[in-house]
């Protein structure tokens, strides 16, 4: 956080920024219980990610509209980029991680998603000969052990087709995270998750009037904190708050965090995932479960603390994006 790091400011604007990191963590987390209520009411997962997902840039198009002023010639140059963006990095990796969520509980799906982090090592290594250091290796080590334990903590297995799904989000969560960091510094993030909202939504629009992609949707109440609620309520839920308002706090925490410890803090999503899933569904882990997901999260937390160590010129200049699940 530069001079100001250990000044009064300084602190008030470390506090400021993880309070708004832990907040969109936390509005990320409530995605997955409520595209749960919704598909256990006859929603399809492409209905649920094409509807928060457009609905989400709508939100999102003034602010972004108003921060492109004189930028539009930027986001002209990255328009490759912003379209695999918002295809795979996007629409792809929710849709997947919603399939997931149909036949999972929504922590395994999402401990499952955040296994792309350590696919983004992977990459570096074989694409650009970034050979992961000892604590980098100990870390996946110990996400594999503690996704062992989540999965098939008593030997009943869970759902083959659930668990695939699982790790097409991973791979997509990986894109996201590569491309993000490959993006023009010069465009305000925002802008570009409305671009990349924009595109993925135009795509996942187009597949559903083709009856490519299967989008059911319907008006039945659901059933949240064990009440009945009206269908409306998850669907504003996805959008606004595990959407644009997820988005936005995210965008700033980073701004004032930088995209290292924001995006750890990000890591949080997790935890907040699973208590929103048992407060809002009833889908409490067990103890070996839970157990399991700790493990994950100490190996994940391991891979991203040993790349803040690497020197700066070895890491990719550009800031990333908050976490999308």
């Amino acid at each position: 956080m530069g001079v100001g790091k250990f000044t009064p400011y300084g602190r008030r604007r470390g506090a400021l920024g993880l309070g708004l990191a832990l907040f969109s963590a936390s509005s990320f987390g409530t995605s997955g219980s409520f595209a749960d209520a919704l598909m256990s009411r006859g929603w399809t997962p492409g209905a649920v990610v094409t509807t928060r997902i457009v609905l989400a840039a709508a939100l999102l198009t003034g602010p972004a509209l108003w921060q492109l002023r004189g930028q539009w010639s930027r986001l002209r140059g990255s328009a490759p980029m912003i379209v695999v963006y918002g295809v795979m990095a996007v629409a792809g990796a929710q849709l997947a991680f919603f399939n997931a969520v149909q036949r999972l509980q929504v922590g395994v799906a999402l401990l499952l998603e955040y296994l792309g982090i350590v696919l983004v090592v992977l990459w570096m290594w074989l694409r650009h000969g970034q050979r992961p250091r000892r604590l980098t290796v100990l870390g996946a080590v110990a996400a594999l052990a503690g996704l062992a334990l989540v999965l098939n903590p008593s030997g009943a297995g869970l759902d083959p087709v659930g668990v695939l799904w699982g790790l097409v989000a991973a791979t997509g969560l990986a894109t996201f995270f590569v491309l993000s960091a490959r993006m023009d510094a010069g465009l305000p993030p925002l802008a570009v998750a409305w671009a990349g909202m924009v595109v993925g939504g135009l795509a996942l629009v187009a597949f559903d009037l083709t009856g490519l992609l299967p989008a059911r949707f319907a008006t039945q109440s659901v059933e949240l904190f064990g009440r009945t609620v009206s269908w409306v309520l998850p669907v504003v839920g996805l959008s606004l708050i595990a959407g644009a308002v997820a988005y936005t706090a995210g965008i700033a925490a980073a701004r004032l965090l930088g995209a290292r410890v924001a995006s750890f803090v990000g890591l949080t999503e997790v935890l907040f995932a699973v208590l929103f899933a048992a407060l809002l569904l009833g889908q409490v882990p067990t103890a070996l479960q839970g157990v399991g997901g700790a493990i994950v999260l100490l190996g994940v937390t391991l891979v991203h603390a040993d790349g803040s160590r690497e020197p700066a010129a070895a890491r990719a200049p550009a800031e990333p994006l908050p976490a999308v699940a």
